[in-house]
């Protein structure tokens, strides 16, 4: 099966990204999900750093999928659907620029599906408020430690994982049924 080796990367910011990380996981066609920074000026971040907000990155994920399993506008629909693009700089109890809504394009197509996105969200009112997703060129992605990799599900029973993330898993499951792996 030749078509299983075609991949390409998305680097998506939305929140905090144990429960980007959760969400992208499930989805058919995503062969990997990484959490790690991304957007900022220091070499080699620690989560300390990012956390403490001076570094300039954003909390994101790095996911390896298949394109003829999953487009890229696919990936951005499950985005937008799963974390609040009209908050600068803050998702939920999370605040900081850590924190902001942000694509980082790996190519020209991304940026122009990307924008084509936004554009066609803001045209459908789909939200309240606008939209401050900003789409940025990808920059290097500092991979986090160990211990943020596949978080949600080594840590099902956690208070944070049981009250945010278990329901944003619940939505994915709910209204994107077509789309997960089983």
């Amino acid at each position: 099966m030749e078509n299983e080796n075609i991949k390409e990367l998305a680097t998506l910011a939305g929140g905090c990204f144990w429960y980007t990380e959760a969400v992208f996981l499930e989805l058919k066609g995503v062969h990997k999900v990484v959490s790690g920074y991304i957007g900022g000026a220091t070499e080699n971040p620690t989560y300390k750093e990012v956390c403490e907000g001076n570094t300039g990155h954003a909390e994101a994920i790095q996911i390896e999928f298949n394109p003829q399993e999953i487009s890229f506008g696919e990936l951005l629909e499950l985005h937008f659907a799963t974390h609040d693009p009209t908050t600068l700089n803050r998702q939920g109890n999370d605040i900081g620029t850590q924190y902001r809504s942000e694509i980082f394009y790996h190519t020209d197509e991304q940026k122009a599906i990307s924008e084509d996105f936004i554009q066609f969200l803001t045209q459908e009112a789909v939200y309240p408020d606008p939209i401050v997703t900003k789409v940025t060129p990808a920059t290097v992605f500092y991979v986090a430690e160990d211990y943020h990799q596949n978080y949600y599900n080594q840590n099902k029973t956690q208070s944070f994982c049981s009250f945010v993330i278990t329901p944003k898993i619940d939505k994915v499951r709910t209204y994107f049924k077509d789309k997960l792996k089983s």
